[in-house]
């Protein structure tokens, strides 16, 4: 496999590229540290088969561009795009591959099909969702919490999401609550309890370290190879 990495130079580029080594074929940062191209014109077309992003989301134009452009399919792996940036994915899913994950990690991908078991097992229990990371973490809630909202969604179609609620706020039948924790050097923590009324049941996961991300982007680096246009994301992965 040939990849260029954007975001080479931030922690999840630099873990990549440390798996990934030889087959490691460009790199871009804006940054422009360590001889590493600030854009895609610097790196100039190079061949490789993924583009894999770990920069920023509001990078994803060009991120798209340049996979369009050098043939390649495109592995997603920031948060926190907007509906605009979102919709930029999902047309150019129509061009390349594209695998688009709020959480590259297998053991999320299981957490979401579990919440979605239990939410049709419990449909009436009432759901929340808590997430903590570190207190560097920029967007909130996580990427991962609204993959977890979204699961959950798929057998409560009317379901809405509170996030952080505040003031006189009764909880309605519908909402699905969801609490973001932001602090020290958390990596990475998720629950979904459910709740109804006799009983309790909790699904956690826990990312011990953010290598476990690399290798989740690699393996999806991978899963990517030979594959036809489409969107692909971590649930993709457990169905092969």
């Amino acid at each position: 496999m040939k990849a260029v990495i954007c975001g080479a130079n931030g922690a999840m580029g630099k873990l990549i590229c440390g798996i990934l080594g030889e087959e490691v074929v460009g790199k871009v940062s804006i940054d422009g540290e360590n001889g590493v191209p600030k854009t895609f014109d610097e790196l100039g077309a190079v061949k490789a088969d993924v583009v894999v992003d770990f920069s920023h989301h509001t990078a994803i134009s060009g991120v798209l561009d340049y996979a369009k452009k050098i043939g390649a399919a495109a592995v997603i792996g920031t948060t926190g795009h907007t509906e605009e940036e979102k919709a930029l994915i999902y047309a150019a899913a129509r061009e390349i591959p594209v695998f688009f994950s709020g959480n590259m990690s297998l053991g999320i991908a299981v957490l979401c099909r579990l919440a979605k078991e239990a939410a049709k097992y419990f449909p009436d229990a009432d759901i929340e969702i808590v997430e903590a990371h570190h207190n560097r973490k920029v967007d909130a809630p996580s990427g991962t919490a609204l993959m977890l909202f979204n699961a959950v969604k798929e057998v409560r179609p009317n379901a809405w999401a509170n996030c952080g609620r505040s003031g006189e706020c009764k909880r309605t039948k519908d909402e699905i609550g969801i609490s973001a924790l932001r602090m020290g050097t958390v990596v990475g923590v998720h629950e979904v309890i459910l709740h109804t009324g006799t009983q309790q049941l909790t699904l956690k996961h826990e990312a011990v370290t953010r290598a476990m991300l690399a290798d989740g982007a690699v393996d999806a680096a991978r899963f990517m190879l030979g594959k036809p246009v489409g969107l692909y994301n971590m649930e993709s992965i457990l169905e092969k």
